[in-house]
């Protein structure tokens, strides 16, 4: 859907025809009840901060200038809510312990996947990026799922492209690590003498 489509939503709203907010809350309510998710690890959380995310853009709407795409603007305020939950809940997970991947070892595993179907690579993916931190896993799902340029991803977390990239690669790093172990041995020996 365009950005045109989502302002004509917005005017509609604003002008007082509130019953135009559900066409907004069903083109955007799954991706940011996933993203919610994958910093939440907790579907009962994930459903609360969703809702709070449309109470607040509801409530914010008249805010919204149209200098970005309202679906960068919504997934801002849904990131945004998930750290104040989490601040909440003082909830520390356990970071993903490291190993020092060069970059050409990240592309192998890249390489890998695209030898699964791709079916089988968008769950194999899904099912590491529930393993990761919190902050790893939005950006991923954005990144991945979402093909959301750094320019938009930057506006939605708030911090400079270049450093979203610094951060895309770090949690790609995390992310390589997971498959690695997850990964069929057979395609591991593609791109690594087994460790024993």
């Amino acid at each position: 859907m365009t950005t045109n489509n989502d302002q004509y939503y917005i005017n509609q709203i604003i002008d007082g025809d509130t019953n135009a907010f559900s066409v907004l809350v069903d083109r955007y309510k799954d991706l940011v009840f996933t993203l919610a998710l994958r910093m939440l690890k907790n579907r009962e959380e994930a459903e609360e901060v969703s809702q709070d995310t449309f109470i607040k853009t509801y409530k914010s709407l008249h805010k919204f200038k149209g200098d970005s795409k309202f679906s960068t603007w919504i997934y801002r305020v849904a990131y945004n809510t998930c750290l104040d939950r989490l601040k909440k809940n003082k909830k520390h997970f356990n970071d993903v312990a490291i190993d020092e991947f060069a970059e050409h070892q990240i592309k192998t595993i890249d390489n890998a996947l695209d030898k699964m179907e791709q079916e089988e690579h968008n769950q194999a993916i899904k099912d590491c990026l529930t393993l990761l931190p919190n902050d790893d896993s939005f950006l991923l799902t954005l990144y991945y799922f979402e093909e959301r340029s750094l320019e938009e991803i930057s506006k939605i977390i708030g911090i400079k492209a270049n450093n979203v990239k610094v951060k895309i690669f770090r949690s790609r790093k995390k992310l390589a690590t997971i498959l690695k172990h997850r990964l069929e041995p057979e395609i591991i020996e593609h791109y690594e003498r087994e460790r024993r």
